[in-house]
């Protein structure tokens, strides 16, 4: 009897997954084309929001890598200096790979010429090293800024479209203002849309940077008062 009643449940289950899945797939589908509807304008706006996402991870990983932790390159480096061993420091410097690896390079390249030459040639270099790391995030703020604008002129776009149509039939009715409607609504809320994820993500990605740049500046600053340590 138990079995029997677990044989006729099993069917009403698998019907009820089937209709879920069936409705998803129709949610999808008109959300698709409710999108569609938002007219031209949404080509622009979806280039726009692909290229953002673009920048947005190659940067994060880009600058997620130049951050990693490089306290034992600072330490390796001290030490070899003490050690008066300036090929093992240069050898620890090249084999990082990072911005503060090619800072310290550089200053230790310069050892033996006056403080402030070794400072300015780091700090030289620490403005290209974060030149590098903020290559294309303007772009970033600038998306933040254009697709709202692109999704106003999809409202103005909609707006006439509804005075067209209205002018046409000679009646107002929800059918013949629903396609201006459609395009007025859905371009203004995806401009938006997309306007406030790249602007978080714009600045997501500075303060990233910003963390970057306090953290070479501080170790610049640590190597500086070694090289000026009494008997170096």
């Amino acid at each position: 009897m138990f079995l029997l009643q677990i044989d006729t449940l099993n069917p009403i289950a698998d019907t009820a997954a089937a209709t879920t899945q069936t409705m998803q797939t129709g949610e999808e589908l008109r959300f698709i084309e409710l999108l569609f509807k938002g007219g031209w304008v949404m080509v622009p706006l979806a280039l726009l929001a692909f290229m953002g996402l673009v920048i947005f991870v190659e940067r994060y990983l880009t600058i997620r890598k130049a951050s990693k932790d490089e306290m034992n390159l600072m330490l390796q480096v001290k030490q070899s200096v003490k050690s008066a061993n300036l090929e093992s420091a240069l050898a620890i410097c090249r084999n990082s790979n990072t911005p503060l690896g090619r800072m310290l390079e550089k200053g230790l390249l310069r050892i033996g010429r006056p403080i402030k030459d070794i400072e300015g040639a780091i700090e030289n270099v620490g403005k290209l090293e974060v030149s590098k790391l903020e290559k294309n995030i303007s772009i970033l703020g600038i998306i933040a800024g254009i697709a709202p604008m692109l999704g106003f002129v999809g409202t103005i776009i909609g707006v006439i479209t509804i005075f067209h149509e209205v002018s046409v039939k000679g009646i107002i009715e929800i059918g013949t203002i629903s396609g201006g409607l459609y395009v007025k609504m859905i371009t203004s809320a995806t401009g938006l849309i997309i306007g406030i994820i790249a602007y978080v993500l714009y600045h997501i990605l500075n303060i990233m940077v910003d963390r970057i740049i306090l953290k070479m500046e501080t170790d610049a600053i640590e190597f500086i008062d070694l090289l000026e340590e009494p008997g170096k």
